[in-house]
């Protein structure tokens, strides 16, 4: 008999894993459709080095160098329970919030950048392909 429970619960610790691996995977494929919405999302207008930007106030910045766009990442992927885990995607550039958000730059702090945002209109516009990332991903992994 008791051989019997230990079977059993060697086979429900490798349920408990493989859906674990499984949302890890998901977590990953939802975060990396998000990167590349922000991405694309950055991609929208540009402009050359030194000539006044084009993007409006409420629309993302124009591109100019790439950076800020090459910086979109996910930056952490944080398990935050038992098959549950939480991807981070942001930019590293650290002109990326003041684009985002808006506010006081510069010298003195005499400019005054209007938001431009980019990140939040990214992920409502790409999150349902994140969702259908994320499922397509965990089915894979575990075989589903």
């Amino acid at each position: 008999m008791a051989a019997g429970f230990a079977d059993l619960e060697g086979a429900l610790q490798r349920l408990k894993d493989g859906a674990d691996s499984a949302a890890h995977d998901a977590a990953g494929a939802a975060a990396a459709v998000i990167t590349r919405g922000v991405q694309l999302e950055l991609s929208r207008s540009s402009h050359a080095r030194g000539t006044k930007t084009p993007a409006a106030p409420g629309q993302p910045p124009s591109l100019i160098t790439g950076q800020l766009r090459r910086s979109v990442r996910m930056t952490r992927l944080d398990r935050t329970g038992t098959g549950q885990w939480t991807a981070h995607v942001a930019p590293t550039t650290v002109y990326s919030r003041i684009q985002e958000l808006g506010g006081v730059a510069g010298k003195g702090h005499r400019s005054r950048l209007p938001p431009r945002p980019y990140v939040r209109p990214a992920f409502q516009m790409w999150q349902l392909k994140a969702y259908d990332a994320a499922v397509a991903a965990f089915r894979r992994s575990s075989g589903l």
